[in-house]
């Protein structure tokens, strides 16, 4: 068969260790002929490609970002876009494509589906924020790189008697903040699940340091929203080809909002991109391979129209349907039963 590949929306580690995963089984046990589309469904528009083989990706594990490149675009929001993705595929012979991405990328992948298109999806995002599968590859890296900074930011927080704001992404799950804040001893865990009033956050914070403890670690989700339920985001931010604004910038506001009513010296820290970079961990670059053997899998058996997905440790197939356009949200008994204990 000839297969194509194609990562979309924005990168993640352990994109590499899918396109491996397929490139090896497929060439090695099906005997296909792998063709990667160059940065996601603009790739595909364009019909710029590149050949993918066992040698072109030997030493690509370890590595962060996608060899293929990546982008945002969204083909039904251009002009006869559906239309000239499918006559691409077609005029690159493509038999199946597996289309690596999260909601945004693996939504055009179920339209195209539909139009014809024999597609397997493998989901991507570090927010872990994809429905039907219990978490997805990139997001225990991030969660990492966010534990690492907040260990750090403890020592300097208690040399200066601070409260340190940190911020991690998270537009409408507060997984990355929640996980992190836990394995960091955050005193604070704000997520876009559960808009926060400040004054309640001062006050714990006041408590707290009236106990004795002259520092204290907030960790907020960029998605995260005061009760009166606005976001902050980059003025003057155009939309992405998904309709989705860029954020950033909530932990500015916290920390004005909590220095002012506590009177205690209060820093930000944005963590931002630093958390998509760089090497996955083990437990990503396994996650992924696997996804990447059960997609090239999925393929021959003719499972168009699924998803790879892990459930209770083992790789399962879904209707791509049951992936998209839902938010998996954060558990209510790991943020209210576990984050909210070390609160204040």
């Amino acid at each position: 068969m000839r297969v194509g590949l194609l990562t979309g929306g924005g990168d993640c580690p352990g994109l590499n260790a899918v396109i491996r995963a397929v490139v090896r089984k497929g060439e090695r046990r099906y005997g296909d002929t792998l063709v990667g589309f160059e940065d996601g469904w603009r790739g595909v528009l364009d019909g710029a490609t590149m050949p993918l083989d066992i040698e072109r990706c030997r030493g690509i594990l370890p590595r962060g970002g996608t060899i293929l490149g990546t982008s945002r675009t969204n083909p039904y929001k251009v002009e006869g876009g559906p239309e000239k993705a499918l006559e691409v595929l077609r005029a690159e012979r493509i038999d199946a494509l597996v289309a690596i991405g999260g909601d945004d990328t693996l939504g055009v992948a179920h339209k195209l589906g539909g139009a014809g298109v024999a597609v397997v999806g493998v989901p991507k995002t570090i927010d872990n924020d994809l429905s039907a599968t219990e978490v997805t590859f990139g997001f225990d890296t991030a969660v990492q790189i966010a534990s690492d900074a907040i260990d750090r930011l403890h020592t300097t927080a208690e040399s200066h008697d601070r409260v340190m704001v940190v911020e991690v992404m998270g537009r409408h799950a507060g997984w990355i903040a929640t996980h992190a804040g836990i394995a960091g001893g955050a005193a604070e865990i704000l997520v876009p699940e559960e808009p926060f009033d400040p004054d309640e956050v001062a006050q714990r914070l006041k408590a707290r340091h009236d106990r004795g403890r002259y520092a204290s670690i907030v960790v907020v989700a960029e998605g995260a929203a005061f009760k009166e339920g606005t976001m902050v985001t980059q003025e003057n931010a155009p939309l992405d080809a998904f309709g989705h604004v860029r954020l950033g910038g909530i932990a500015n506001v916290v920390a004005k909002e909590i220095e002012a009513r506590t009177g205690f010296e209060t820093r930000v820290t944005i963590l931002g991109h630093i958390q998509r970079g760089g090497t996955p961990t083990a437990f990503d670059r396994i996650l992924a391979t696997r996804f990447g053997i059960a997609a090239i899998d999925a393929v021959h058996d003719g499972a168009f129209g699924q998803m790879v997905a892990l459930r209770a440790g083992e790789i399962v197939r879904v209707p791509l349907g049951d992936a998209v356009g839902t938010v998996k949200t954060v558990d209510p008994d790991l943020y209210h039963g576990v984050a909210k204990v070390f609160s204040g």
